[in-house]
């Protein structure tokens, strides 16, 4: 098949290669020049795991392109997947629609004939009728145009993963329409063929699943989060209390994980989003246990300030502290609502001197928080520290030499927050070791 992909950041970038390796031309579309040019070079203007494989592959191969022209893409394909960003309005947790509605209008005036239009981006419930109203006044082909919805579940780090080879696939449709349903059956063979289940729906509860899906994760994570609170107040281990939960099929391990607790550009934004919808929608009683999920995700990030200021004393001024961490999660550039970089960000207003390592997401940490110092390599940074706060579970601090470590700090103190550290082998190098929620 041949289609366009509106948007291309995280998201659109992503479904567009993985649409091209399974076989389809594909033409992406983002009105940033230079990130059109640099996708067209097959490489993504940010990092995601083997994103950068298959733009290499598919562009070389021609099956793959993109461009800045909306004229360009509307004559490109009658399937035209929407993928834009949907941040949060300024001063407000509702979601911004603008760039969804600036993309449809300018979209439209090229929509001559009959085409699908399949918005993946997250969106509060009731957006997709005035998708679809916006495109019967402005498209040539008027009432030929149909709107589906698709939204995605991908995890960043695992975003090719879980677009090839997702654990569901949702589409939703107005009553009655058909063709719309068939283009993306055809888009989506592949997948649909391997077995994976395939839910057809209608456009409200398809806008639903993605919202509702990352407060469920959040809520989940916020759970696990309390209980290590509980953990610290009883002598208790919760990595251990999760192993126990997690084996109870009703409740499963996955993402039940404790620590400092989530952020990135999904899950905060889709809780604090949804929990505004329900609000308007006058179902504020039925959300009030998600309100408590939030409430507890940024309490974590107050208890690593407590604990640091417990080991250094209330006044920081003149302390050095080491970040590991200023990435959301490993695996990923992103750094929105990092709660690494919330913290760092804190006690350097707290006058503490901090600097902050993480494999690769200093360009962009940088750019949010200039006032914080950067250093590449993790031991360098950890030199003449009075603190070391690991913050983001990166792979690549594990291994480091504790002993080695020690000479390089003025007091081998570590906080732990995501608790993947070996607690064990730090105190018998020396080291003081705090692990939330652990003994």
């Amino acid at each position: 098949m041949k289609m366009t992909v509106i948007g291309c950041g995280y998201l659109g970038a992503t479904h567009a290669a993985c649409m091209a390796e399974l076989g389809h031309e594909v033409l992406g579309m983002d009105v940033d020049i230079d990130k059109v040019h640099t996708l067209n070079s097959g490489k993504a203007p940010f990092f995601e795991r083997d994103l950068d494989d298959l733009l290499a592959t598919h562009t070389a191969s021609g099956r793959l392109h993109f461009t800045a022209s909306y004229k360009e893409a509307a004559d490109f394909a009658d399937l035209h997947f929407i993928g834009v960003g949907t941040p949060q309005q300024p001063g407000s947790d509702a979601y911004d629609l603008s760039h969804l509605f600036e993309a449809v209008r300018r979209l439209a005036p090229g929509l001559t004939r009959p085409a699908v239009v399949a918005v993946k981006s997250t969106v509060p419930v009731g957006t997709a009728p005035r998708v679809a109203e916006l495109l019967r006044e402005r498209a040539p082909a008027g009432d030929l145009i149909e709107v589906a919805w698709n939204p995605e579940f991908l995890r960043e780090s695992f975003a090719v993963e879980d677009t090839l080879r997702p654990d569901r696939l949702v589409l939703g449709f107005n009553t009655g329409r058909s063709r719309a349903e068939a283009l993306l059956r055809q888009a989506f063979a592949e997948i649909i063929d391997s077995g994976t289940p395939t839910i057809v729906t209608d456009w409200a509860t398809a806008e639903l699943a993605k919202g509702a899906a990352n407060s469920f994760l959040a809520t989940k994570i916020s759970f696990i989060n309390a209980m290590a609170e509980v953990c610290e107040k009883s002598g208790a281990d919760v990595a251990e209390l999760a192993d126990i939960l997690g084996h109870d099929i009703r409740i499963g391990r996955r993402g039940m994980r404790p620590g400092l607790g989530f952020g990135g550009g999904c899950l905060p934004k889709d809780l604090r989003g949804f929990i505004t919808r329900a609000d308007e929608l006058g179902a504020d009683e039925a959300v009030r246990m998600l309100r408590e999920a939030d409430t507890v995700n940024v309490r974590r990030r107050r208890r690593v300030i407590d604990l640091a200021r417990e080991e250094l004393g209330t006044d920081l001024r003149g302390k050095r502290i080491t970040v590991w961490g200023a990435a959301f999660k490993p695996g990923t550039d992103d750094v929105r609502d990092s709660p690494a970089l919330a913290v760092a960000q804190d006690l350097h207003g707290l006058g503490a001197t901090v600097t902050v390592t993480d494999p690769k997401a200093l360009d962009n940490a940088r750019k949010l928080h200039p006032g914080l110092d950067y250093v590449e390599d993790p031991i360098a940074a950890a030199e003449d520290a009075d603190l070391l706060l690991h913050l983001t579970e990166w792979p690549q601090f594990s291994p480091i030499d504790p002993r080695r470590l020690a000479a390089r700090t003025r007091n081998p103190m570590v906080i732990d927050a995501r608790g993947t550290l070996d607690a064990a082998r730090w105190r018998d190098a020396g080291w003081t070791i705090r692990c939330l929620g652990h003994r």
